[in-house]
């Protein structure tokens, strides 16, 4: 690109194994990371951040394998977040090195009362530290990003310093974070319009921008600062993140492909222009919503723009109507062009493993021979039950079966007796991790109340469960039902799920993983959290 500031088009950049994973409860292990960035590099994105490498030995894993099988030369770059320490950045640039395409991300926060009452320095520290990381990234990688958190709330005079220093100490990337979610369009608008006419070097630096949704304005803050030369867009699967979550890629890639003859002129092409915006390919925006859900345990509510369930649903019947005489009328897009189709009957009882390997690899998945033969089996367990097996009862069993944390605990059995006039009364049988099998009983409100009282005389780690909800992946009444649960173990929140044409067996097994992933979080320790643990002190202050 001859101007490095205005690329061709709005670059994506990832966040929802970094920032969206810090939703509560959305932990994810490292196979579970892999799967949705290879997803996201099928989606098209142009930047992974795969993880903050310093927060763990796991997030430092994380990132690393996902620079090496999918940071490929035809792949997107992969990104480590790190804060403007040297520990940071080192460890950072031992993760991202196997990439083809690497990139550190390196901030410090800009507005007083950041660095009052977080960091504890003064404008002056924060001036010079700035500079001088983003030169030591550089020693790692020619791209380096800089973000000023809580942008948004900082003095701008102040910010268009920092920014100038981290430009000319060569930072070709300059993101400008909403951090809380503060601000409205006009002004994120003005923001990004005065970065513009008030840092000298701008024009040797990407625009780009990250914001949180706490007043529901994110993507429309994201859109209005392309119209001010944002040419980046810091976003996540879902909008999955911190609080009320970031900006959400599925919404922010519909409205400019859909309103793309509004967006053209502001990257300076013709109205009319068909060229795609973004290098997103829109019809794998379904399946990747359907993944993260999955594998984070977060729902998509219904009415979620784009990917909920009811966002090509009319219930009206003037709607209706008009819809079955011209979709137009009451549909701006075609629910296909996100990857949304009818569901076929694509396999039965019959159907071999090659069959069904060959299905899976069609909708997007390459399962190694144990996750496969497990898959298979529960494929076949299926079709005994089911007369159709349609695609989305395959990727819920695939999702099933290779999202899960490391079984310290394994479900043997699961019986339940109930009824109106009864007593519900569940009977388990779990292996614990030191290899004994444990039986016990318990009644209960109703039978998945029994299964968790029972479940929990075995397994005594307290929690609070806060969260229980069931899907039917499709439609008719022998339909997979998908449970996801959150629990509460003091300040942390971890998720579970499970598919099972029985739900109190689906709740058993969700409960299960639940306590899995809380039981490891137990064993390892507790990770940093970028923004909000102690940095320890930069090697040279």
């Amino acid at each position: 690109m001859s101007n490095p500031s205005s690329p061709d088009r709005i670059l994506i950049f990832d966040t929802t194994l970094r920032d969206g994973e810090q939703s509560p409860g959305a932990t994810l292990n490292v196979e579970e990371k892999l799967i949705i960035a290879r997803q996201l590099a099928r989606l098209g994105v142009d930047i992974i951040e795969a993880g903050f490498p310093f927060a763990s030995p796991g997030d430092f894993e994380a990132v690393q394998r996902i620079a090496q099988e999918v940071g490929t030369a035809d792949g997107p770059t992969i990104c480590g977040l790190a804060r403007a320490t040297k520990a940071d950045i080192e460890r950072a640039g031992e993760a991202i090195q196997p990439a083809v395409k690497g990139r550190i991300h390196t901030f410090i926060a800009t507005s007083d009362i950041h660095m009052q009452y977080k960091l504890r320095k003064s404008r002056q520290e924060v001036l010079a530290i700035a500079p001088e990381m983003v030169a030591y990234a550089k020693t790692f990688t020619d791209d380096v990003e800089f973000s000023p958190e809580d942008a948004g709330r900082s003095d701008p005079e102040f910010l268009y310093q920092v920014l100038e220093a981290a430009i000319a100490a060569g930072a070709t990337t300059v993101n400008i974070p909403d951090t809380v979610g503060y601000l409205t369009p006009a002004e994120f608008g003005d923001l990004i319009r005065g970065i513009q006419e008030n840092v000298p070097n701008i024009d040797q630096a990407v625009i780009s921008v990250h914001g949180h949704n706490d007043l529901g304005l994110a993507v429309a803050n994201f859109l209005e600062a392309v119209k001010h030369g944002a040419r980046q867009l810091e976003c996540t699967i879902n909008g999955i993140g911190e609080r009320a979550g970031n900006a959400a890629l599925e919404e922010l890639v519909m409205a400019l492909h859909v309103r793309r003859s509004f967006y053209n002129p502001f990257l300076g092409r013709p109205a009319e222009s068909e060229d795609p915006l973004t290098n997103i390919d829109t019809r794998q925006i379904y399946k990747t919503s359907r993944l993260v859900s999955n594998l984070t345990g977060m729902f998509v509510q219904p009415n979620k723009a784009i990917v909920g369930a009811n966002a090509f649903a009319h219930e009206s019947g003037i709607h209706q109507d008009g819809v079955l005489k011209n979709k137009l009328t009451y549909e701006i897009m075609d629910a296909q062009s996100i990857g949304l189709t009818d569901n076929q009957i694509v396999l039965g009882k019959h159907s071999g493993r090659n069959a069904f390997r060959t299905r899976l690899q069609e909708l997007g998945y390459d399962l190694d021979d144990q996750a496969l033969n497990r898959a298979f089996l529960r494929f076949k367990e299926l079709a005994d039950k089911k007369k159709e097996i349609t695609d989305w009862d395959i990727e819920s069993i695939v999702n099933d079966e290779t999202q899960q944390a490391p079984e310290h605990f394994y479900l043997d059995l699961v019986q339940v007796s109930c009824g109106d006039n009864s007593r519900p009364t569940a009977t388990v049988i779990i292996r614990t991790p030191d290899g004994q099998e444990l039986m016990d009983a318990a009644i209960g409100t109703g039978p998945v109340d029994a299964v968790y009282k029972a479940i929990n005389r075995v397994v005594d780690i307290p929690n609070q469960l806060i969260e229980f909800s069931v899907q039917s992946v499709t439609a008719g009444i022998d339909a997979l039902g998908e449970v996801t649960i959150r629990i509460r173990h003091e300040d942390r929140v971890f998720s579970g799920h499970a598919a099972n044409t029985d739900i109190v067996v689906a709740s058993a097994h969700a409960y299960l993983h639940a306590l899995n992933r809380l039981y490891a979080a137990l064993q390892g320790g507790k990770a940093l959290h970028p923004q909000r643990d102690a940095a320890p002190v930069a090697a040279s202050r």
